[in-house]
């Protein structure tokens, strides 16, 4: 009977973390449909219009002050014996990445209007409270299951989407500029929280008995916090892809006052998406090494071997190569702006296929075929 009433308690709990799950979608679709309002109503308003020839006017008139500066600095230094001279130096001019030509950062998703900063302001709010949910339907599935909630796909997936937009929310509470990834990450999680209830979802089991470890803990967690700083820096670099590709229409006078146009002003600056981008990947990347690492550990008491050349571990190897890769592109002369760019969209895509192609047609010792 004691068996039975636990195992009740396990199902009810499961049964609570599916209503949380959908709940937390439900809430999402609304920090969705608000985000996507703050894009729509924080179009260019006459105020937005204007502020924005001012701007163009400052910085123009600014480059003309730097044309006609003189291209020396003078020193003036003592002589010996008493006296002074002055000595022209040239000035130095570094040279600037690919993707920086002074071009200031948007305005943001609200376009400068206060009714997009009100949307935007109330889908913050709305994933606030999907994340809760969120989060509170990971925790009743570990109950359900009693051990860490991301032994197969369904788990894995669920636990990424809120480590992902706890990230985010993180970077808003330590004031960073990041609301314009909040209607792709919501699109994101949508998306990822309805497969894995629609095609990945499993009845809450217990792990054969080779993966009861302390190791699950750690290096799980550890491939799951990596993976959402490696998304939110994809999204990062393929917005900057097509900013770049803006600015460099801005600069050569075919940039287009379309809606597209409206919508690419309002991005931040090539240059700084470029920069977070990097800041992410750099950020996580001793966490994605270490993640590897404490795999190769876990297999040794599990299996007997600390490297197999399973498809999984090759593959992680895979994304850890192309990661550093792009990582010493960045540090290489010639290798920033674009370049990295596609070298870290291939590395992401890397990760992608480690996660769903491995585990759904790989067959191996990391398999999750049966999801």
């Amino acid at each position: 009977m004691h068996v039975n009433l636990a195992a009740a308690v396990n199902e009810n709990f499961a049964n609570y973390s599916n209503y949380l799950i959908r709940s937390a979608m439900f809430v999402y679709a609304l920090a969705f449909l608000a985000h996507l309002a703050e894009w729509v109503f924080g179009g260019r308003s006459r105020v937005a219009v204007q502020s924005a020839a001012l701007t163009t006017e400052a910085t123009d008139a600014g480059e003309a002050a730097a044309a006609a500066a003189p291209s020396t600095v003078s020193v003036t230094v003592a002589k010996r014996g008493g006296g002074t001279t002055t000595i022209e130096r040239p000035k130095v001019i570094t040279r600037a990445s690919a993707s920086d030509r002074g071009i200031a950062d948007g305005p943001g998703a609200a376009g400068g209007t206060e009714k997009g900063d009100l949307y935007g302001r109330i889908a913050v709010s709305f994933t606030v409270l999907a994340w809760l949910l969120h989060v509170g339907g990971v925790a009743f599935r570990a109950a359900s299951v009693q051990r860490a909630p991301w032994g197969n796909m369904y788990e894995f997936s669920t636990t990424f989407g809120a480590v992902a937009v706890g990230a985010y929310l993180l970077l808003l509470a330590l004031k960073k500029d990041v609301r314009w990834i909040g209607l792709f990450l919501t699109t994101t999680v949508l998306l990822d929280l309805g497969l894995a209830l629609s095609v990945l979802y499993t009845s809450s089991e217990q792990l054969v008995p080779a993966l009861h470890s302390y190791w699950l803990w750690i290096h799980v967690s550890c491939a799951i916090i990596s993976g959402a700083i490696f998304y939110l820096a994809a999204v990062g670099t393929l917005l900057y892809l097509f900013r770049d590709h803006y600015e460099m229409a801005l600069t050569a006078g075919r940039a287009q006052d379309n809606r597209w146009g409206d919508i690419m002003r309002r991005l931040p600056a090539a240059a700084s998406l470029d920069k977070f981008a990097y800041r992410m990947n750099a950020l996580v990347f001793p966490l994605w090494t270490f993640t590897i690492i404490a795999g190769a550990i876990w297999a040794q008491a599990a299996w007997g071997h600390y490297w197999e050349w399973d498809p999984k571990e090759t593959w992680s190897f895979i994304t850890w190569v192309a990661y550093a890769g792009y990582l010493h592109a960045r540090a290489t002369a010639g290798w920033k702006g674009r370049k990295a760019a596609y070298l870290a969209l291939i590395a992401f895509a890397c990760f992608l296929f480690n996660y769903y192609g491995v585990n759904i047609f790989v067959t191996g010792k990391h398999s999750y075929a049966g999801v």
